[in-house]
């Protein structure tokens, strides 16, 4: 394989899209190889660079399954459970604290 086609920011003929913009067409590369790269120049590093995927060759989004869904809402749910009161909080726990905020940060007395 050659090298692959460079195309500067916004300047790629149609025909080409990024994994987001395909998603946005309900589309995915669906095991197709790179076709291009989009390169956006920086000041001080190197540039940024975007992969393209031929529409064309796009194969549609596989749709979910029921199976799916309720893999998808056991994880959600995981993400919601705190792991030292065991209570879903409401919301998804910071990995940065690893409990609720109740647990990580439980009330002081305050000295009046």
């Amino acid at each position: 394989m050659g090298a692959l086609p460079v195309f500067r920011w916004h300047l790629a003929p149609d025909g080409y899209a990024t994994r987001r913009q395909l998603r946005a067409r309900d589309l995915r590369p669906g095991g197709q190889d790179v076709a291009a790269q989009l390169e956006r120049p920086r000041r001080r590093r190197g540039p940024l660079i975007a992969y393209l995927y031929r529409v064309d060759l796009a194969k549609p989004v596989r749709p979910m399954t029921p199976a799916r869904w309720a893999a998808l809402a056991k994880a959600n749910t995981a993400r919601r459970t705190c792991p030292d009161c065991r209570r879903d909080a409401g919301y998804v726990i910071p990995p940065s604290l690893g409990m609720c905020v109740p647990c990580a940060y439980p009330e002081e007395p305050r000295n009046p």
